[in-house]
């Protein structure tokens, strides 16, 4: 009987997975308990430029899998299993939160339904768009009798103009902004979510498959230097200048999501012995990073009600230190009853299959 051996767990991707999810969150503390705008806020501008674009990358990267055999049963397997991961518990919680948020439960589900972001719980729904696309373009690139890196790059390329196309009202009618409302469709099925972050998906996935190839670019001299160059000058344009006008003005924003997200990347990558199960930290973010779909799931329903101290960062702009220090703080406190709240249901093997995918 021929013996495979499990491939070893990057333990510094699953702590980039728990940073990432603790971004997340602190994002929503920001947003929903300080009921802070992106304008009064020093450190939401900043931090929506790489954290959902981060995840979908890390998403991207983990989903490619070298040594799999792709057939229709395959295929099949696969998508049933994601449906049954993201789907169930994606609706479950939705509806536990129409029930505890909601004043009126069947008004607050039209309402969240309606729109592309349902309440919180677009993520894992767009995920399993990015995931049925990305195995339907596997079995194709399976049947295809040379194998070569034109099929993924094209991918690439036709994902980003798709999403640049998305910010674009003067040229493309499904685009935010434009004359005409797109059609309610694209909002409804958060389709035009899928469209904004697939090439995220894409870019993690290209750096899996040619894994030894970036692991060179990024220790080159040259390389990091460039991307910290190019970096300072596009997110200055984005949160400052505004330099760029019109169909031009979505490539410094574009360029500066791709580099950030780069560059946490390797930062996890470069330190990684501080990330590993030898450190306290390592540890901690570790665990997080395995809990990414709970707390995502769950976190929602523990977020407090903190206005006052929005209204403090609105009267006192320019405090990016405290601004995302205190964001952090309360997101440990809601991640640390989320996962509580998760150890509790994945007591019975029913909730922790059907709830959490495992």
């Amino acid at each position: 009987m021929e013996i495979t051996h499990k491939k070893p767990r990057l333990e510094w991707l699953d702590a980039l997975r728990g940073f990432t999810m603790i971004m997340v969150v602190a994002y929503h503390v920001s947003q929903n308990t300080f009921m802070l705008s992106a304008k009064a806020s020093s450190s939401m501008p900043f931090l929506v430029l790489f954290r959902m674009p981060l995840f979908f990358f890390v998403s991207g990267f983990l989903a490619y899998k070298a040594s799999l055999h792709w057939d229709l049963r395959t295929f099949g397997t696969l998508v049933a299993k994601k449906m049954r991961v993201q789907l169930i518990p994606t609706i479950v919680f939705f509806l536990l939160s129409a029930v505890i948020l909601g004043q009126e439960f069947l008004p607050y589900v039209v309402e969240k339904l309606g729109g592309a972001h349902k309440g919180g719980y677009w993520f894992t729904l767009v995920l399993l768009y990015m995931f049925i696309f990305y195995y339907v373009f596997c079995y194709i690139e399976s049947k295809l009798k040379w194998k070569s890196w034109i099929p993924i790059t094209l991918l690439f390329v036709v994902s980003i103009l798709v999403y640049e196309s998305c910010y674009l009202p003067h040229l493309f009618w499904w685009a935010d902004g434009h004359k005409l409302a797109h059609p309610a469709y694209l909002d409804q099925s958060s389709l035009i979510l899928c469209m904004k972050f697939f090439p995220f998906f894409l870019y993690g996935n290209i750096v899996h498959r040619y894994w030894d190839r970036f692991q060179r670019l990024m220790d080159s001299k040259w390389f990091y230097p460039l991307i910290v160059t190019l970096v300072i000058f596009s997110t200055m344009d984005v949160l400052k200048w505004h330099t760029m006008r019109m169909a031009w003005a979505n490539l410094p924003m574009t360029l500066n999501k791709f580099i950030l997200l780069t560059m946490v990347f390797m930062y996890f990558r470069h330190y990684a012995p501080y990330f590993s199960k030898h450190t306290v930290i390592g540890v901690s973010l570790q665990y997080i990073g395995r809990r990414t779909l709970d707390i995502y799931l769950i976190h929602f329903l523990f977020l407090p009600n903190l206005p006052g101290v929005g209204s403090f960062f609105t009267q006192h702009r320019h405090n990016f230190v405290m601004d995302t220090t205190i964001s952090v703080i309360i997101a440990l406190l809601v991640i640390g009853f989320c996962i509580i709240a998760s150890n509790i249901l994945r007591v019975s093997p029913f909730f922790k299959k059907y709830l959490f995918g495992r």
